[in-house]
């Protein structure tokens, strides 16, 4: 074994293609149903987050922080501009979780001005 991905393996990690999605309008009106894990950097995430979500960056995101995750609820992966969270969505996915992405990501939530939380 080289320590190479095969093609799928790489295919898995593009930010391209569909993944299952919930809208943010929809995603807001019960935060509490869904296990939210931002895939942004911790800088990133540190500036403004939604609401208990969980920060667990893209490059960190393997499988045994995937074993130690509640797999009760619904996982909503959200990143910046929902390209990370497509790869992240796929990892969950490929575990066993009932994942989504949040559609259009944290710019769509902004610009719908819901609910943030800020770390000092």
């Amino acid at each position: 074994m080289t320590g190479k991905l095969p093609l799928s393996g790489w295919l898995s990690w593009l930010p391209f293609g569909a993944v299952p999605y919930i809208t943010p309008e929809s995603a807001a009106k019960d935060l509490q149903q869904f296990l939210i894990i931002d895939v942004r950097t911790a800088q990133e995430f540190k500036k403004s987050h939604i609401p208990g979500s969980i920060s667990i960056p893209l490059h960190t995101l393997n499988k045994t922080q995937l074993q130690q995750l509640q797999n009760n609820k619904p996982v909503l992966c959200i990143c910046r501009s929902a390209h990370r969270s497509k790869p992240a969505t796929r990892k969950f996915l490929n575990s066993g979780f009932d994942a989504y992405e949040l559609q259009g990501g944290m710019l769509a939530w902004w610009k719908l001005k819901l609910p943030l939380e800020e770390q000092a």
